[in-house]
């Protein structure tokens, strides 16, 4: 039987652009039920390049208004978030082969220029002869380019969107698959099942939100029974992640001959994170997964660059995504537009109003613009105000990162220097949440190897709706790139355990 209560908007898919419209619709006064059929952020939203930035390559397709747009959303998040987002240089060697250099140099003072940059500094030109920059690159490579741009923990910002919005009120349920929807009248009545007990239940709401990333077209035909949808081009996008290759804080922007550019990011302190690729994806999103070409490539044009080969044998670990791209009939992956579309569905009723494409940038932006289809569809409560709304943990200025890890680590003593840093850059403020009255590290429970304690998963288990090993590894702490097997599976002992408690 359907539930008595009333949701004002439903959304499916926990995902950024979900969580999103779910924190910035529940901050308005709507109510909120958002359900996500497998862990938050588990599919599109957690395999990125990990990059709050404007695309300086998508200003060779013309796309100003997505850059321009995006630049500015750069500083909003960054002022929002600097716990999980924070400033990068990005060095831009000139290939002599490639793009010339007066035209790299007015693609970037297009890039300083367009946007509303206040936070970040201008670009510079590099001497890589004598730079520190330049000494893990051929010496074919003599003269670059450096500009900023910012670096995100993309798991974390979903997963914060989704603590804020639950903290003010939305329903957010994981594990959760909707497996029907059917009009009545003017109200939806949307069946969920939790994938878990396989329970059933009849949620009703005045609207759905489809924020189902590459499943969007299939919740339209399976759930609302919309056959003919074909909105998607998913494209898939891999990287490789590899020991450390170099000592210094930038990441590096490579051009290729090919027309295309990878980059390779200093990653979690030891390794240097290298993509992305982009190739069409044909089955289902779920199995994903780096093909041999896409390593050779991104190896071989990695070692275009580096004077150290990287090399298939040094990788640690890979990981792939399918990029749900609006279908705009480009002829190649890499030049279909990255900008989002929301398209509601012509059938009377209750709305249902679809998302197609999209950047981890611009999610808050689509959040306002779906907010204006809300708006109209259910009348308006209240006004945009993510803008100046900090994430849970973020409330402190943009350069005070360095003196909130000397605060923590002050109140907690028994910390190491980077032990405070990582509850830091993962958690903020909220980190003291987390350790509550802790007084050494034999307070914070079992130890499962490389500074994750019982603490910290108890709190992603209460706080952070992590349910399994994977979850709290590869989403919320990225561990598992340091844990072993044995200690994976004691995590997974120690979950399962809480979870039957």
């Amino acid at each position: 039987m359907p539930e008595n209560r009333i949701h004002d908007v439903f959304v499916i898919g926990g995902g950024i652009n979900g969580c999103g419209i779910a924190r910035d619709a529940v901050g308005r006064g709507y109510s909120v039920f958002l359900a996500e059929m497998n862990d938050l952020a588990s599919g599109t939203s957690s395999w990125s390049s990990k990059l709050v930035h404007g695309g300086l390559r998508y200003l060779e397709h013309y796309e100003f208004r997505l850059v321009r747009e995006a630049l500015g959303e750069r500083e909003v998040l960054l002022a929002n978030a600097p716990h999980i987002i924070w400033p990068m240089r990005f060095v831009l060697p000139h290939h002599s082969g490639l793009r010339p250099a007066w035209m790299l140099r007015l693609g970037l003072f297009l890039y300083d220029h367009i946007g509303k940059r206040k936070l970040l500094p201008t670009t510079t030109t590099v001497d890589l002869r004598t730079s520190e920059v330049g000494k893990p690159l051929k010496s074919e490579f003599t003269k670059g380019f450096e500009y900023s741009d910012c670096w995100v923990n993309d798991a974390r910002m979903v997963v914060l969107n989704a603590r804020d919005a639950a903290d003010r009120g939305a329903e957010i349920r994981t594990r959760t698959e909707v497996v029907g929807a059917e009009r009545k009248d003017d109200i939806w009545e949307v069946t969920v099942m939790d994938r878990d007990s396989g329970q059933r239940q009849t949620v009703r709401a005045r609207l759905i939100v489809n924020a189902g990333g590459p499943w969007v077209d299939r919740i339209l035909a399976r759930v609302v029974g919309r056959n003919d949808a074909h909105n998607v081009r998913l494209v898939q996008g891999s990287h490789i992640v590899v020991p450390k290759l170099h000592d210094h804080d930038r990441a590096y922007i490579f051009q290729n001959s090919d027309g295309r550019i990878i980059f390779a990011l200093p990653y979690e302190e030891d390794f240097t994170l290298i993509g992305t690729t982009d190739q069409d994806f044909e089955g289902d999103p779920k199995n994903v997964a780096i093909t041999d070409p896409e390593i050779e490539y991104l190896c071989a044009a990695a070692s275009e660059y580096f004077e150290k080969p990287v090399e298939r044998s040094s990788i640690v670990w890979t990981y792939s995504g399918v990029r749900p791209l609006y279908d705009d009939g480009a002829s190649a992956a890499q030049e279909a537009t990255r900008d989002y579309v929301l398209k509601p569905d012509p059938a009377r009723g209750a709305p249902l109003i679809n998302i197609f494409g999209g950047k981890i940038t611009t999610f808050r932006r689509l959040a306002e613009s779906m907010m204006e289809y809300v708006q109209d569809k259910l009348g308006k409560k209240s006004g945009a105000w993510t803008h100046r709304a900090a994430l849970p943990g973020g409330d402190f200025a943009v350069d005070a990162f360095p003196a909130e890890v000397d605060r923590l680590k002050s109140d907690y003593p028994f910390l190491s220097k980077k032990q405070a840093r990582r509850y830091m850059r993962h958690y903020g403020t909220r980190a003291r949440v987390l350790l509550g009255d802790a007084r050494s590290l034999e307070d914070l429970g079992q130890d499962f190897g490389h500074d994750l304690f019982a603490a910290e998963v108890d709190y992603l288990m209460a706080q952070e709706w992590a349910r399994e090993a994977d979850d709290v590894l590869w989403r919320r702490t990225k561990r598992g790139l340091r844990l072993d097997a044995s200690q994976a599976a004691a995590l997974q002992t120690y979950m399962s355990g809480k979870s039957a408690a």
